[in-house]
């Protein structure tokens, strides 16, 4: 077991301000307001600007929209739109009213969208014009959702936002609430769970917020930072991080698709000072000529922050070597108990570390039995929960991830080392068992997506009538072998050179794509299911 304690965290003067606040009150949303023509949000495509101004006017008239349909404190807002400066207007509407936000992916269908809004019991729904098929399936059957809102040019059954917000007062409210997020997990294993907490007990102009004291403690964040989010708005990060920017008074540069080439130019062309990536946004970088990486100017970048999927150690180190040792790895999930931590100096020196417990926080590394196990000896990977939290209408659910001793777990397998890092291993629910034996197919996944033809790689284990299950992998190649069979039994061999044989594929197939969520992710349930 490893503490960092929470002290940590105020590195400076400044940070210290910050965190309070000059007067001894944490800034939160009057940052809204007292940030008045600087840019909040620019699209890195389109160029288009929003002021902080225009954004606090435009959520005080969307919070009155919700007021006159009734929404109270502890009501949720349902969000389903793409990377567009909407999607703000409506997350600080709902959190200056005391509101639950929970944004979709808008990748999914009318049914799974309907299962979360459903599910969350939304009474207000927001959406796009570019998604009205959608929208549209999403009408029936649901009486709960009395306020139904869509960008650009409406379909019948919901009303046009900007029509509604032109003829709606923007006159500051009073009393104003916190609100927060309900967030719901990404669902690659099945239905999504649906994850919440309290609402904050305080004014809005009033809230604290853990991760804007994260980014300005620890990452250096203040007014003058221009911060890049380049994936989708609709998962915990993007969202965390570009709101918590916003409470600090910087600038959020909003990427709308990811495209290599774009992200880098943004940099540039914003003079970007933080940025959040995941590990396949950095091998698409990577896959680029060096003439395409070599045009871009990276000099105003101060920090590189990463997380959500495991980083092969390969793929890392090079991202050093281009970018400086300004890769900031940290681990958490949506449920937001536990957190490590690591730098790139850290990092060098613990390649695959996922770093040290953070902020008061302690891990455990437990066997089947719930038995701790010593340091080295992998297991599940246990956090003595620093926030409460349950699955919403799924007390299963909260209980198989936590215990009676308060700890909490994200599902996941690694072990300690003698300092007290992290290295994760494989989720739970990805191993695989062949003839007894446990292996993890991230161990694979690390090795073959370092070879220099691959492009990405998923390892799952399919029914073996002998043994139980066997080692599968799916390859996407950089360029279409000319001998499939020949290049497969390469790619095995590789991998057999750099790992145990048995932890290695007994067979590897080519496929055009792998299913992974624009986070990263992948969905490997997909791959079960014979959807390639």
């Amino acid at each position: 077991m490893t503490v960092v304690p929470f002290e940590y965290m105020f590195k400076t003067e400044r940070a210290v301000k910050f965190v309070l606040g000059e007067d001894g009150v944490s800034p939160g949303g009057e940052m809204l307001r007292r940030r008045g023509d600087h840019p909040a949000i620019v699209m890195a495509g389109s160029g288009r600007t929003v002021s902080y101004a225009e954004l606090d006017d435009r959520s005080t008239r969307l919070a009155r929209v919700f007021d006159e349909a009734g929404l109270a404190p502890g009501d949720h807002v349902a969000l389903m739109i793409g990377n567009q400066p909407e999607f703000f207007d409506v997350l600080w509407a709902a959190f200056r009213s005391g509101l639950y936000l929970t944004p979709i992916n808008w990748h999914l269908g009318p049914e799974e969208a309907g299962y979360i809004i459903d599910n969350c019991g939304a009474k207000a729904f927001v959406t796009s014009s570019d998604l009205a098929e959608t929208g549209a399936g999403l009408l029936s059957d649901r009486p709960t959702v009395t306020t139904r809102l869509m960008t650009g040019e409406a379909i019948d059954g919901y009303d046009g936002l900007d029509e509604v917000l032109a003829a709606t007062s923007g006159e500051p409210r009073s009393n104003e609430r916190a609100g927060t997020f309900m967030l719901y997990s990404s669902g690659t294993t099945g239905y999504p769970k649906g994850i919440v907490r309290e609402l904050p007990r305080k004014p809005f102009g009033d809230s604290s917020d853990p991760i804007a004291t994260l980014m300005a403690a620890v990452y250096g964040a203040d007014e003058t930072s221009v911060y890049l989010s380049p994936a989708p708005l609709y998962h915990a990060a993007p969202i965390g991080f570009s709101s918590a920017m916003h409470r600090i008074g910087g600038t959020v540069v909003v990427v709308e698709r990811f495209d290599s080439v774009a992200a880098l130019a943004a940099i540039e062309t914003h003079a970007v000072t933080h940025a959040q990536f995941v590990p396949t946004h950095f091998i698409r970088m990577l896959h680029l000529p060096d003439e395409a990486r070599s045009v871009s100017d990276l000099s105003s970048l101060k920090c590189v922050l990463h997380a959500a999927a495991p980083c092969p150690v390969p793929i890392k180190r090079q991202m050093i070597e281009w970018m400086g040792p300004i890769l900031e790895e940290y681990y958490s999930g949506s449920e937001a108990f536990g957190f490590t931590m690591i730098s790139s100096k850290e990092w060098l020196e613990h390649p695959g570390s996922v770093g040290k417990p953070f902020a008061g926080t302690a891990v455990h590394i437990t066997g089947d039995d719930g038995a701790e196990l010593p340091v080295g000896d992998t297991g599940q990977v246990w956090f003595e929960a620093t926030s409460q939290f349950e699955y919403h209408d799924d007390p299963a659910k909260t209980a198989k991830a936590t215990d009676d001793r308060g700890w909490a777990t994200y599902g996941d397998i690694g072990h300690l080392d003698d300092g007290g890092y992290l290295y994760l291993t494989d989720r739970a629910s990805n191993m695989i068992i062949s003839g007894g034996v446990n292996i993890y197919p991230q161990e694979a996944e690390m090795v073959l997506s370092a070879h220099p033809d691959v492009h990405d790689v998923a390892v799952i284990g399919v029914h073996d009538d002998d043994m139980g299950e066997r080692v599968k992998a799916f390859v996407q190649h950089r360029t279409e072998p000319a001998d499939p069979e020949r290049a497969a039994q390469e790619l095995i061999a590789y991998c057999r050179e750099n790992l145990a044989h048995y932890k290695c594929p007994k067979e590897l197939a080519f496929a055009d794509t792998l299913p992974r969520m624009d986070t990263g992710k992948l969905v490997k349930r997909k791959l079960l299911e014979g959807a390639l």
